[in-house]
């Protein structure tokens, strides 16, 4: 997850996370949780009035009246989730809501690059090893306008 959320945030793209929350449940099993359902549907009305598309990484059913909202203020909407597993993580009921429905698993062929298309990597940069640099001869005789030049 890191990877695509540092992508998104170097590609111009404001990431929103917030920090889970872990519990116990009755059964006494670890549990975590983080829904980010309310801030994000405050931030897409907030966005609305500024935005042509929006694009909408869920499957939540509950998201399809927050698509209809801003859809109603002149909003495209793509939803991106997956009717390939089984069962299928996206509401159907939101895929339907949605204006274009992008299925996951065509996501890297939709926006990924041919490996060989990409640039080469660039080089690395070279650190200071303190282990790699000789030591040097000092010289305390010298005096006034003296000099020291190495080759």
């Amino acid at each position: 997850m890191r990877p695509l959320i540092d992508w998104l945030d170097y590609n111009g793209y404001t990431v929103v996370t917030k920090v889970s929350k872990e519990f116990i449940d009755a059964s006494g099993r670890r549990k975590v949780k983080g829904n980010m359902s309310i801030e994000l549907a405050i931030d897409a009305m907030r966005l609305a009035k500024h935005i042509d598309q929006m694009v909408l990484l869920s499957g939540d059913g509950d998201f399809r009246s927050l698509v209809e909202a801003v859809q109603r203020r002149g909003v495209r909407v793509t939803v991106i989730s997956t009717i390939a597993s089984h069962p299928p993580m996206i509401a159907d009921e939101l895929r339907r809501q949605a204006d274009v429905f992008t299925e996951l698993t065509e996501l890297p062929a939709k926006i990924g690059r041919n490996p060989s298309e990409r640039p080469p990597p660039r080089p690395r940069e070279v650190r200071y090893r303190p282990e790699q640099v000789p030591d040097r001869e000092t010289n305390a005789a010298l005096k006034g306008n003296d000099s020291v030049f190495e080759k």
